[in-house]
């Protein structure tokens, strides 16, 4: 394998993919709209090893021409919230879709598709009933196809942790989505009353387990949830945040029907923090079911939340990153 071209490279699973991929001498080839904005990820490589191509996933020729001479294709393309002709379908399916055509008429030898812990067309999600028919599709028009199932991803320039993190800097309360009654900072509450459940899972993790299926034979036509070591509750996650950052907030509990009250004003922000499909999507627990192989499966033992947390959420730390006196 010489070349791999990965769709969606900039974001934040890119990242540190397209880095392990110039570690290899891999030549990467960055399939993104925004080629300029991914400028940024040409120094991970050698001169000309690291190049951002335009692409747009909604149209054959583009994502033809992105694909052509590679060697294996990675899909981490991805959106959490619908606008104009970038709707679910259009992106997790037909999108998907369309890349693996490309990859199977091109002679691509190795897919790698990222869809999400919870997919299922059964579900009542748009989002992650979306994310399961494009599985499908891809799995059909590329049957030795590798779906990888992230539950929440987090990390570095993670989306999750640093925005409660700069919540509870900023805010005398932090949310817990399906919680039953308030608490402060680390109080007791019972099992039960923490909303629902999530295995976060770390970054890098998920980018090694990328790194796995393209380099086994037998990582094929599987399917991989991949999950962290441990089971959290909202309200654990929102715990864990305020000690990380040293901060004490009012954990307010928010049952779902006021989160759907308010998604139906938040969704039409220009980056919402909420949507009706996104309360959907919490009224369910986000973790690994067993039915399908996971990281340890690949050889990868996962990190705790614990353990990469302090790495990365200590500008938020109340008196600052060199406060010592934090208790992971």
């Amino acid at each position: 394998m010489k070349q791999v071209t990965v769709f969606g490279g900039s974001g934040f699973i890119g990242r540190h993919l397209v880095k392990r991929l110039a570690e290899q001498g891999l030549i990467v080839r960055v399939a993104v709209r925004d080629p300029a904005g991914a400028i940024f990820l040409r120094p991970m490589g050698d001169v000309g090893q690291v190049t951002p191509v335009r692409a747009d996933v909604r149209d054959d020729a583009s994502v033809a021409a992105a694909v052509e001479g590679s060697d294996a294709v990675v899909n981490l393309v991805g959106i959490l919230f619908e606008r104009g002709k970038r709707t679910f379908e259009a992106i997790h399916k037909d999108a998907a879709a369309r890349i693996a055509r490309q990859s199977k008429a091109a002679g691509v030898q190795r897919l790698v598709q990222i869809s999400a812990l919870g997919a299922s067309t059964r579900s009542a999600s748009r989002y992650a009933w979306s994310k399961a028919a494009g599985e499908e599709a891809v799995l059909e028009a590329f049957p030795e196809a590798s779906i990888l199932r992230p539950g929440v991803v987090f990390g570095p320039q993670d989306d999750f942790f640093n925005r409660f993190a700069g919540m509870a800097r900023l805010l005398p309360a932090l949310p817990v989505f399906g919680g039953a009654c308030p608490i402060y900072g680390q109080a007791n509450a019972g099992p039960d009353d923490g909303g629902n459940r999530f295995q976060p899972v770390y970054v890098g993790d998920v980018a090694d387990a990328i790194m796995a299926c393209l380099s086994r034979d037998d990582a094929a036509g599987k399917t991989y949830e991949l999950a962290g070591p441990a089971v959290y509750t909202f309200r654990e996650l929102m715990e864990l945040v305020l000690r990380q950052t040293d901060r004490h907030c009012l954990l307010l509990p928010v049952p779902f029907w006021t989160a759907s009250l308010m998604a139906v004003f938040l969704q039409f922000l220009p980056t919402p923090p909420l949507t009706p499909d996104q309360v959907t999507l919490l009224r369910s627990d986000n973790v690994a079911t067993g039915d399908a192989p996971g990281l340890d499966a690949l050889d990868i033992t996962p990190v705790a939340a614990e353990v990469i947390m302090p790495t990365y959420l200590d500008r938020f730390r109340r008196g600052g990153r060199f406060n010592t006196s934090v208790q992971a």
